[in-house]
């Protein structure tokens, strides 16, 4: 069977339930696709031998006919910020080397119960502050596009494919870039990720995959290192956006141990084969039509809007002034809550580093003289605003205050939705991905403020967001629209992002067999593989 990396989770099923390959021979070329990949730093921790043991037990259930369900022997990426019993967890941070955690997040529970293979840990901005997943303690993520690794568009020769030049490349996008890289290269062929105010859905822009923030508590968080609780969801990342509703099937529903945890409806959940936008009324906010923002991305945001009308759906601007501050505060409350959070969901305050100059308490076998010594700029700059809020005299005068006006734009979304809106179309993110020349230009909370605009405010109101892509940039970088609807309607949001997949043909990223060819053959000569089929990859 061939280019099976490159195939959707219900193709490569089909083929398991059939015979046609076998979940070993899956793992194997997903673990050279791997190999192949790595100096673009999807993973910070590889799992290889878990990953195998797993995927051998998948083999036994399909032999026997009783596989345990669609994500069965589907190798799958976890970003590090998710504790997995037994694996390295680093949040993307070298305080946290030591520390292996004696449980899981339930997400990942679910999702190894499910059968799925576990790739590894993905890489992420430290903490999963930022959003170019630039700021790892473990080195930069950086995006496959124009990386100078071979690979085609969907047999489409249109758009630029080589590397960049003076050594420059295209960032992933953040703080779950290595979860969406991971995606994109076929490494594996669905991740977790967390979002908090995009971290999900910017780099599934950037990386042109399916990045879903489910509505708040809809996917329970307990075992993710949490960056802000009121707004941190889990997000799932796949190549189609069936792949992110089987994944949603799987890890949604009422966690005991989370009480922001609500039940749901979406155990078993199935798109239609074709969605309709028949009775369907799609807002477009003229406010996320920010300075800075494309004239590619605008073009792509008008033709959609233009194609969804003429298939049916009612299209309308959204009245002027819909959430336009969410930007400052979005920035304000992001500061304070990491230091509210709980000792068993961050750690953040309990390990440490050794810095150099010796000298402190020793806490888990580590020495943290300051918690200051292993932690970049950015968070130390995070956890002093946050301190600055929250003092006594402040806490009022804005924390606070923030609270409220987080109220009001709850309220403006629920107002959109009375109005008979079912959906808010919007960009993801205002450009498509930047070289790290662009990007580096700035500093990690000017780009954060930049990027994730278009992102930030779901995560306010706990609604539902999806980024798809829709097209590619004249430089050779995907280009991605985001869909919001109401809390709770996370199945009609993905019918209707599938509807979008459908009729955008966006070209997906195909790796070349020759390239992969000369890397397996090294995998293959060092013994670390018994993979049969080069055309697996």
């Amino acid at each position: 069977m061939k280019g099976v990396l490159g195939a959707c989770v219900g193709e490569v099923g089909a083929q398991l339930v059939a015979g046609a390959v076998t979940a070993v021979e899956v793992c194997e070329a997903a673990l050279a696709r791997q190999a192949a990949v790595a100096a673009l730093r999807p993973f910070i921790t590889t799992t290889h031998h878990t990953a195998r043991l797993a995927a051998a037990a998948a083999h036994r259930r399909y032999e026997c006919g009783k596989p345990l369900g669609a994500l069965d022997g589907i190798p799958v990426a976890v970003k590090d910020n998710f504790c997995v019993q037994g694996i390295l967890t680093t949040c993307g941070s070298r305080m946290l080397t030591p520390y292996v955690p004696p449980y899981s997040a339930t997400v990942v529970e679910r999702l190894l119960g499910a059968g799925a293979v576990l790739m590894g840990k993905t890489n992420l901005d430290e903490f999963a502050m930022g959003s170019g997943t630039l700021d790892s303690s473990f080195g930069p993520s950086k995006n496959i596009y124009r990386s100078g690794m071979k690979y085609s568009l969907g047999g489409t020769e249109k758009y630029p494919t080589s590397g960049l030049e003076d050594g420059d490349w295209v960032v992933a996008g953040g703080s779950s870039g290595g979860s969406a890289l991971a995606v994109a290269t076929g490494t594996a062929y669905l991740a977790l990720g967390s979002d908090t105010g995009g971290s999900v859905r910017n780099p599934s822009s950037y990386c042109g995959v399916v990045g879903l923030k489910p509505s708040y508590g809809v996917v329970p968080r307990w075992g993710l290192v949490s960056l802000v609780n009121s707004m941190d969801v889990p997000g799932l990342v796949g190549r189609c956006v069936d792949d992110v509703a089987a994944m949603l099937a799987v890890v949604a529903g009422l966690d005991p141990k989370d009480s922001t945890s609500v039940s749901s409806d979406l155990k078993g959940l199935q798109l239609p084969p074709a969605p309709s936008l028949a009775g369907v009324v799609v807002g477009v906010p003229r406010e996320y039509h920010q300075p800075g923002t494309s004239r590619e991305v605008v073009e792509a945001w008008t033709r959609l809007a233009d194609t969804m009308e003429e298939a049916g759906a009612e299209v309308m601007n959204c009245p002027p002034g819909f959430h336009a501050a969410h930007r400052a505060l979005h920035r304000l409350l992001l500061h304070p809550q990491p230091l509210r959070g709980g000792v068993q969901l961050h750690p953040l305050h309990r390990r440490g580093v050794r810095a150099q100059g010796g000298g402190g308490a020793v806490h888990g076998g580590t020495v943290c003289p300051d918690a200051a010594g292993g932690l970049n700029e950015v968070v130390r700059g995070r956890v002093l605003a946050g301190n600055y809020f929250l003092l006594k005299e402040n806490r009022k005068k804005y924390f606070e205050q923030a609270l409220k006006v987080r109220r009001l734009i709850w309220q403006d979304f629920e107002a959109v939705w009375r109005s008979g809106v079912s959906l808010l179309l919007t960009p993801t993110t205002p450009t498509p991905a930047l070289r790290y020349s662009e990007f580096s230009a700035l500093d990690n909370r000017t780009q954060v403020a930049a990027q994730d605009i278009c992102t930030q405010a779901a995560n306010m109101a706990g609604v539902g967001a999806v980024s798809v892509p829709v097209g590619m940039g004249r430089q050779g970088v995907p280009l991605a629209l985001q869909l919001m609807a109401p809390r709770g309607h996370d199945a009609h949001l993905l019918a209707a992002a599938k509807w979008i997949e459908q009729h955008v043909n966006f070209p997906r990223l195909l790796m070349s067999s020759n390239y992969l060819i000369n890397t397996l053959f090294i995998y293959l000569f060092t013994g670390t593989t018994t993979c049969r089929s080069r055309s697996l990859l």
